[in-house]
């Protein structure tokens, strides 16, 4: 009996292994295109350029444009040292 479910065992798990056939690709296996796929595949290279050239080219985007002033320059010391400082409001001041 346990020859028999040992066989049995063998067969199941060896049966994946023996479908494998020789006409499946393997990785990084070149295949050899006939003409007409040659053909079909620059054609679409060519609808893909053409399709490419018909896009309209755009200036590039700043995401954090508006976090940040329009000098392009962020809150520096410099730019502190610019700005006057604020005049106390409070009675213990005046």
């Amino acid at each position: 009996m346990r020859k028999i479910a040992a066989i049995l065992l063998l067969t199941m798990i060896g049966g994946p292994a023996l479908a494998q056939s020789d006409h499946v690709q393997r990785y990084r296996e070149e295949v050899e295109k006939s003409p007409a796929d040659a053909a079909n595949e620059a054609r679409q290279q060519r609808a893909y350029q053409r399709a490419l050239s018909g896009v309209p080219d755009q200036k590039p985007t700043d995401p954090w444009g508006i976090a940040r002033p329009n000098d392009g320059q962020g809150a520096t010391k410099a730019n502190a040292a610019k700005t006057k400082p604020a005049k106390p409001t409070s009675a213990a001041a005046k």
